[in-house]
């Protein structure tokens, strides 16, 4: 339980580091991880699609699979994708699933740290319960010798618990807590993304982000040492393509622009792909018959694994 007030300190070391640092760039902009590392080319085998329907580490476990087990799991796996119980498989049932295989590692996450906050084991982590893990004696002392405000710090986070907490109960399940950790992944929780970047770069608490704030926060600047190439190319980018208006600042909606960029949806994509290929009388939707005559689009097995074998062998 008391690791993680070596973690705030280590959160701080960290943002001492990245400011003495003065050449290093700081990322804020947030990106769907890639559904696959490798090229989605169904003509030289699907294990891109098997890694966008189960995630990388799954999918390589179905390689070793006899065909049969292999088509025995994907049924099971039919039925928990169907949220409804219909019998069909939607193309946004389909998308669902494998934009949770694709943000995996973020559940990986939150269940590493769920037994730490879950101090009674109830199954439940109530904002008390993460209040006096996270800080707990930190708060007895008004002024820490290390400079950081946790009272502050404890605000900002009640205000994002509150916001991940949709039934307003103080209490948050394994989803609302997943989303206070992660917030960029939840779109109820865009604002607080939002507000929270706005303030840590807003120096001059005018609401907006100007051209030296949006630098400042990338970039720390000290008079020995020539400014890199790409802070020039960072302005550059502000003026042409952050300020959308031209008015020399970033407001909500253009500060929610570069850090949440819309970008092509890829489990959308590759849902669609899926069912096209799949839904034999065209329905628009998928029985488990349908998923399982198609078996290996969307698992490997010893036997598709042995085929793709056999088309890299081909190909020297």
């Amino acid at each position: 339980m008391m690791e993680i007030r070596p973690l705030l300190m280590c959160f701080a070391l960290c943002v001492v580091y990245a400011t003495s640092k003065p050449t290093e760039k700081k990322e804020r902009i947030h990106h769907d991880a890639p559904l696959s590392s490798r090229e989605h080319d169904d003509a030289q085998g699907f294990d891109y699609d098997h890694d966008a329907f189960l995630g990388q580490k799954e999918a390589k476990s179905f390689d070793d699979l006899s065909p049969e087990e292999s088509k025995r799991r994907l049924g099971v796996i039919v039925e928990k994708i169907d949220g409804d119980s219909d019998g069909f498989v939607t193309e946004v049932e389909l998308k669902a699933w494998i934009k949770k295989a694709q943000k995996k590692y973020v559940y990986e996450n939150v269940d590493r740290q769920w037994k730490d906050f879950d101090v009674n084991n109830d199954g439940m982590i109530s904002w008390e319960e993460y209040r006096n893990v996270t800080y707990g004696t930190y708060l007895d002392d008004p002024e820490p010798d290390d400079g950081y405000n946790y009272q502050h710090m404890m605000a900002r986070d009640e205000r994002r618990f509150k916001m991940a907490d949709q039934n307003g109960d103080q209490i948050a399940n394994k989803e609302e807590f997943t989303a206070f950790l992660h917030p960029e992944e939840y779109d109820h929780m865009k604002d607080i993304v939002v507000l929270e970047t706005m303030e840590d770069i807003d120096k001059n608490g005018d609401g907006f982000i100007d051209l030296n704030e949006y630098i400042g926060d990338m970039y720390n600047h000290e008079d020995e040492m020539e400014e890199p190439d790409w802070v020039a190319t960072e302005r550059e980018q502000f003026s042409e393509f952050r300020d959308k208006n031209k008015d020399g600042k970033m407001d909500r909606e253009e500060t929610l622009d570069w850090i949440l960029p819309s970008d092509y949806d890829h489990a959308e994509a590759e849902a669609k792909h899926l069912v096209y290929e799949s839904d034999l009388n065209k329905d628009g939707k998928l029985s488990k018959e349908e998923i399982l005559n198609k078996y290996d689009l969307f698992v490997g097995s010893q036997a598709t694994d042995f085929g793709e074998a056999l088309v890299r062998h081909d190909e020297f």
